[in-house]
């Protein structure tokens, strides 16, 4: 089921902005391992396998571009929008449980916060569109004066 379906979601300037700027941060996070694993190591601790830091942060990066182009192109679906806050809560919530056990560096925790935030704005946008989509109470369909369907208005004599 699409989360926006009829929301607006498409027309959220909101969301694309959400979309350009969470791509953004996923592009450089992701390929900074690629480019270069020692200054990347240096921060978030050694790792046991290059091979996987490497492929995760290619994933990262292309999960970064598929948001940050469709933001730029004012094309943010629900299912971009559903990509967007599940990737962050995952990508979070993992580093959050890890670094507060004490299995990796706490610095992950900061980023598991700029995740949380992420998708508390994914669910801001996403309130935002569906209540911008709603039609006005008297465009709606529906008399706001005698509460009979827009429809039927004309079969109904005037008193």
């Amino acid at each position: 089921m699409n989360p926006a379906h009829g929301s607006g979601m498409e027309r959220s300037a909101l969301a694309s902005r959400l979309a350009v700027v969470q791509g953004t941060y996923w592009v450089a996070s992701g390929i900074w391992p690629i480019v270069h694993l020692t200054s990347f190591e240096a921060v978030t601790g050694p790792k046991q396998a290059g091979w996987l830091v490497k492929t995760v942060g290619a994933l990262i990066a292309a999960v970064g571009t598929t948001l940050a182009v469709a933001g730029a192109r004012r094309r943010v679906t629900g299912e971009i929008a559903l990509l967007g806050a599940a990737s962050a809560a995952a990508l979070g919530g993992a580093g959050g449980w890890y670094a507060a056990r004490g299995r990796i560096r706490r610095i992950y925790l900061a980023d598991a916060a700029l995740e949380a935030l992420t998708v508390a704005g994914w669910g801001m946008a996403l309130r935002r569109a569906r209540a911008d989509a709603r039609p006005a109470a008297s465009a709606g369909g529906w008399s706001a004066a005698r509460v009979i369907p827009v429809e039927r208005r004309e079969a109904v004599p005037e008193p």
